[in-house]
């Protein structure tokens, strides 16, 4: 793996979620990039810039930097933690550079470390906010749970030892999908105002392997319209505790009615964790640029 420097202190109070998008230039000839990345998520602190640690916001601001000289915060529709992968977290910022969206997706790409892809570009209004935008996401959680250690995979799956019943966690999935209070799946006590959430689709099943028959993979899928903070994988974690055995499948609805955090099961750790689908409204990718502003 290419080494990658930390990310420098900003000083633009980046504790926040989301800074401004400031270019370097201010000659008013702006222009919206929005990016899909993939990125494996092992050797990054999470998305969001934080100093001293590498993270994936600070990645992509440091190639832009290197192709344009401009200093861009770009703004993500997910702030994945330490150690969750993406296959598609959209991204956009503003730049007074004139390289079109095609021009900067091969450029960051020869920039970018080994661990980030530029998957496809868009140019895009200057107002086009990714964030507003993001009217659901798609989530996939992977529990290996065969006998020998998934080495190939080590990075990208949780090992549980001990075969899981896959039919009792989808049973108990069931009580999950729907508009709920999530406050029992939330890492900690948070100052949002609503905990409410909706699930539009919650998917467990085993895998195939190449052969067609079961493989020594669980996974779980779910999209909703927005996530508390570990939400989904502390809902993978009470499911393996029902498919391991240790909860009756209904106990994740008697979880979910208490309204707090020791209710639920435990957090599944981060590895197994992939932001597979973001989707967007509007869609720079269906959609004229011209559409996609204020």
């Amino acid at each position: 793996m290419t080494a990658q420097a930390a990310d420098p202190s900003p000083g633009d109070g980046s504790s926040g979620r989301h800074g401004p998008d400031d270019t370097s230039r201010g000659d008013g000839r702006t222009r919206g990039v929005c990016l899909r990345l993939a990125y494996e998520g092992t050797g990054f602190s999470g998305w969001q810039t934080q100093p001293g640690r590498r993270t994936v916001q600070g990645a992509l601001a440091a190639a832009i930097r290197a192709v344009s000289g401009e200093e861009v915060r770009p703004r993500g529709t997910s702030r994945t933690d330490a150690g969750v992968h993406a296959m598609d977290q959209v991204t956009a910022f503003t730049t007074a550079s004139g390289l079109d969206a095609a021009t900067w997706a091969r450029a960051l790409e020869a920039t970018l470390p080994v661990d980030v892809a530029v998957v496809s570009a868009r140019d895009v209004d200057p107002g086009f906010d990714p964030i507003a935008a993001a009217v659901a996401k798609r989530y996939r959680y992977r529990i290996h749970d065969a006998p020998a250690r998934p080495v190939l995979a080590r990075h990208l799956v949780w090992r549980w030892r001990g075969r899981l019943e896959c039919d009792r966690m989808v049973e108990a999935a069931r009580h999950l999908v729907g508009e709920h209070d999530f406050t029992s799946f939330e890492k900690t006590p948070s100052t949002r105002v609503s905990k409410v959430r909706t699930i539009h689709a919650l998917e467990v099943r085993r895998s195939a392997d190449q052969t067609g028959g079961d493989a020594d993979e669980i996974w779980i899928e779910v999209e909703g319209n927005g996530f508390l903070h570990n939400m989904v994988r502390i809902i993978a974690g009470s499911l393996v505790m029902v498919g391991a055995g240790r909860r009756p499948a209904g106990w994740i609805a008697d979880a979910l009615a208490a309204r707090s955090r020791p209710a639920a099961g435990p957090t599944a750790p981060p590895h197994g964790l992939v932001l597979a689908v973001t989707r967007l409204s509007p869609d720079p990718w269906h959609v004229s640029p011209s559409s996609l502003g204020r």
